[in-house]
């Protein structure tokens, strides 16, 4: 038995490989399909199935490439329905995989579909729970994400509540729970860092699994999530209908671009993305360009923050990073990317085009200017990280929510802006600069860097469970 969890970081992620007697099954694959393509070959396996948790909102799952790449079968939980051909399971349906069966149980709740696959070993013996969004390692999935559903979340928290009592807390202690996402994701509110763990060990740590009313456990899941952002219900409908085959989404995006080809793209609409180090980015940059750069949580920013999926893309990449940011567009649903500059930002700035720059400063210079008459803050954190500490008088102005409030400011003012580390701030720098603001002042290091000079920070007044 051979039961690999395949986690990727960036989207907090786990997909899951498991092979018995040369026969494999593939749980929540990502959108690319090589990596699992190399396992099975390494392991001389054919690939029988597919299972697909939910439909997913924040990433598109590979399964539809997969799956007309091995003649693998794509199963779903019940009151699952697809556009293209699936098995749509009962609840308590039994699957082989060589010497190993894998049982549907239908945990509704985060969605209605929402499906936890049971593994047991060659004895029938339970070995491991594969949650999806249903049970993280400390927390449960979000319940307001179902996809065109007359339900409330607080009518989908109550059936979760049920689901984990009725079907997951009653199994052995020592079955191992290996979730779809970890600290990071938007799917939850509190995640573990952790990426499994035992159901013994949840019990005792996780607040969803406490021994607590239906009504104290729906009032905690409906209190303090944000928003979802605009772009899960767009990929969890990529999921339950199909998309663009990958390999030809890659052999569109993955194309250099002369600076002509990339000017003619600029002209007719397309958004220029610079996924450099924000540090690059300030020092020089194309004329409005939006900075997201691949060395934070890429893809969860481009689908907040780029609202058309369909929105043509050109890239600003560092050399040899051209193919993954394309494939990492496309994770969540990005398909229309048309290529990169050649040679990067350098080409554009020796053949002397116009270069923009914002004005970064260090938290010490920041400190001496704090206070002063003229000096405008945005703090663009998270509420929850607003609350736990901020500066006096500095109003929170989330990044997640940066289309409601872009164009409320004045653009004759100064801005210093920060995050907690100078990733999002930047961000929100690149939106703002191409909307029209000039006077912008990063906060390198971030709110992390300011709380070690002498400005004093303070807590929210009032706690917010589990803000």
């Amino acid at each position: 038995m051979l039961v690999q969890q395949l986690y990727t970081q960036c989207l907090a992620q786990g997909a899951y490989f498991i092979m018995s007697e040369g026969e494999a099954a593939i749980i929540d694959p990502l959108r690319e399909t090589q990596p699992y393509l190399n396992l099975l070959a390494q392991n001389k396996a054919s690939l029988k199935y597919i299972f697909e948790t939910h439909f997913h909102a924040d990433f598109v799952s590979g399964h539809v490439d997969l799956a007309k790449k091995t003649n693998a079968q794509i199963v779903y939980g019940p009151q699952a329905q697809t556009s293209y051909k699936s098995h749509i399971a009962k609840d308590n349906e039994e699957f082989k995989v060589g010497k190993l069966t894998i049982k549907v149980l239908h945990t509704p709740g985060h969605t209605l579909e929402s499906t936890t696959y049971l593994l047991l070993d060659e004895n029938k013996k339970p070995h491991c729970i594969f949650t999806g969004d249903t049970l993280f390692i400390g927390d449960v999935g979000r319940p307001d994400l179902a996809i065109k559903s007359n339900l409330t979340q607080e009518d989908l928290a109550g059936m979760l509540y049920d689901s984990l009592r009725n079907k997951i807390m009653t199994l052995p202690d020592e079955v191992l729970v290996y979730p779809a996402h970890g600290a990071g994701s938007a799917c939850g509110k509190n995640m573990s860092k952790e990426t499994f763990d035992t159901i013994g060990n949840q019990k005792k740590t996780n607040y969803a699994l406490a021994n607590i009313s239906k009504q104290e456990f729906i009032k905690e899941l409906t209190t303090g999530i944000l928003p979802p952002p605009q772009y899960f219900a767009k990929n969890a409908s990529l999921n339950k209908n199909g998309y663009h085959a990958f390999d030809e989404v890659m052999e569109k995006g993955n194309k250099a671009l002369s600076i002509t080809d990339f000017e003619n793209h600029i002209q007719k609409g397309a958004l220029i993305l610079d996924v450099r180090k924000s540090a690059e980015f300030a020092q020089g940059h194309i004329p409005n360009a939006l900075f997201i750069g691949l060395d934070g949580q890429f893809a969860p920013w481009v689908g907040s923050i780029i609202t058309d999926l369909k929105q043509p893309i050109i890239l600003v990449t560092p050399q040899g990073k051209e193919e993954e940011t394309v494939m990492r567009l496309s994770r969540v649903g990005y398909d229309n990317c048309l290529g990169y500059l050649k040679g990067g930002f350098d080409t554009w700035k020796q053949a002397g085009k116009q270069v923009e720059s914002i004005t970064s400063i260090s938290a010490e210079e920041f400190s001496k200017l704090y206070g002063k008459e003229n000096t405008t803050v945005l703090d663009v954190r998270k509420p929850g990280e607003y609350d736990a500490k901020h500066l006096n008088k500095v109003n929170p102005l989330p990044l997640d929510f940066i289309g409601d409030w872009q164009d409320t400011l004045d653009k004759n003012k100064n801005y210093y802006i920060y995050c907690a580390g100078g990733y999002r701030s930047m961000i929100a720098a690149s939106i703002l600069k191409a909307k029209g603001y000039k006077n912008l002042i990063d906060v390198a290091g971030g709110f992390g860097a300011i709380t070690k000079t002498n400005i004093p920070v303070e807590a929210y007044a009032v706690t917010c469970a589990n803000a």
